[in-house]
């Protein structure tokens, strides 16, 4: 009896090692899958911040240049149009590029698209007053 013993380990060793098998290869899948994911998020992650800082950039660069343009003129129209840069400037400042946890990032970066969609006939309408004549 001592002797089928031995015997029915070694087949209960080759029956279950499928199973062990199949739970090694899990781990090891999961834990390579894990840092691959890791690593395509960041980059993914990088490559998304930086699309949206360069729209901010060149959202805060339209406006500061329309903002000193516009400093010149002191008709009420040009008060009107320096009071929306003036807004548009101050919600790109107060945009917290450093928080990629903030709740609230798109809805922000929405409002910041409309104001800019809003002060942008300032720039057409200036642009085409001073365009020169053929």
């Amino acid at each position: 009896m001592a002797a089928a013993s031995p015997s029915s380990d070694m087949f209960d060793e080759i029956v279950m090692a499928e199973e062990r098998f199949h739970g090694e290869g899990y781990q090891e899948g999961y834990a390579e899958g894990s840092h691959v994911g890791v690593a395509e998020g960041r980059r993914y992650g990088s490559l998304h911040g930086a699309k949206i800082g360069s729209e901010i950039g060149c959202y805060l660069g339209f406006a500061l240049t329309w903002q000193c343009l516009l400093q010149k003129c002191t008709d009420e129209k040009n008060g009107k149009k320096i009071r929306a840069l003036d807004s548009l400037i101050g919600m790109i400042q107060k945009f917290p590029y450093e928080d990629p946890t903030y709740d609230k990032l798109q809805e922000d970066l929405e409002k910041i698209r409309g104001k800019f969609k809003q002060s942008q006939p300032i720039g057409l309408q200036l642009s085409m007053m001073n365009a020169p004549l053929q």
